[in-house]
């Protein structure tokens, strides 16, 4: 009987580590996850947000700053997982290719509605009549013949050059100034402050809204689309990720956003100089019940119990 009862208590254990293994939320090599930030603000606040969550349940969020057609090409190549910015249709131009051959997935609208993106005017110089895409030419010697977008690369500034480009548009000697988000909103409060006339990309969720009045331009629907160019925002990931990692990929499928939420984060960051994790994880310990459906059904990383309970108890929430 002793030996029976040790051989059976043996049984016991092997089946229990190999239940354990069998709930494993994800494979070991799902561990890290690696996104991509394109350094726009509202998708570096919610990239921080996702690798907070991340880390509090036992995965390593690797995030790298690429641009936008460098994403979707480390998606296809397998150097990417995730990609939490593909707002459409602006980017239609980069990512169709890569849905068509299946090596990238739109997974789930995280900003379903609120969000567009085209070019944009302060209000002084809508006033003086610039109102359209069309009027932009009339408006050559005060613009100094210049756009301003953002970083190289960028589907907005490639819109411009179209624009340019376009004869419809009369935009001879115009020329498009690249640098980054930060860059054009330098330029913006450097014109605005002298009251000078600027054309620049503009876009929302962003505190630009707020700390610029300023007035989108309509004539812009066949580059940016219509409603000045409303947008929907995807959450992307590489070809075979939520096979190969269903538990991550569970939870990336049930992030979902709104304008409010993203703005205020957005203003912690730009307006403070709060590090975008520390102000977006602030900004969950102060909205916890955004976690429940983030979180429904998914396990932590090794499989040990809930992500949510695990979430809460790291952030001290209660």
């Amino acid at each position: 009987m002793p030996r029976i009862l040790k051989t059976l208590a043996a049984a016991l254990m092997i089946g229990a580590a190999f239940a354990g293994t069998a709930r494993a939320g994800d494979a070991d090599s799902c561990k890290t996850v690696r996104m991509s930030d394109v350094g726009w603000t509202d998708i570096t606040a919610i990239t921080a947000m996702t690798g907070g969550l991340l880390e509090q349940m036992g995965y390593t969020g690797d995030i790298k700053q690429l641009a936008v057609p460098v994403t979707f090409a480390s998606m296809k190549s397998g150097d990417i997982d995730v990609f939490l910015g593909n707002w459409m249709p602006s980017m239609e131009g980069d990512i169709r290719a890569y849905l068509d051959d299946k090596s990238v997935e739109q997974v789930s609208a995280n900003l379903p509605e609120g969000a567009k993106y085209t070019l944009a005017v302060p209000q002084y110089t809508y006033d003086k009549g610039l109102h359209d895409f069309k009027d932009i030419a009339k408006f050559k010697d005060s613009l100094g013949g210049k756009f301003y977008g953002i970083e190289p690369g960028n589907d907005g500034n490639r819109h411009i050059l179209d624009m340019i480009k376009d004869p419809q548009f009369k935009l001879d000697g115009f020329e498009l100034v690249e640098s980054s988000e930060a860059g054009m909103l330098s330029q913006v409060q450097k014109a605005t402050s002298a009251n000078e006339d600027i054309v620049f990309l503009g876009w929302a969720p962003h505190p630009m809204n707020v700390n610029f009045k300023m007035q989108y331009l309509t004539g812009g629907d066949a580059l940016f689309g219509p409603n000045f160019g409303g947008a929907v925002v995807y959450s992307t990931v590489r070809k075979g990720y939520l096979d190969q990692c269903p538990n991550v990929g569970k939870f990336i499928k049930q992030l979902k956003f709104d304008i409010g939420m993203e703005n205020e984060i957005m203003g912690q960051i730009l307006n403070n100089n709060a590090d975008p994790k520390e102000a977006a994880v602030a900004w969950v310990k102060a909205h916890p019940d955004v976690l429940k459906g983030w979180l429904d059904g998914v396990t932590t990383f090794d499989g040990s119990g809930p992500a949510l309970d695990s979430v809460k108890k790291g952030l001290g929430i209660q």
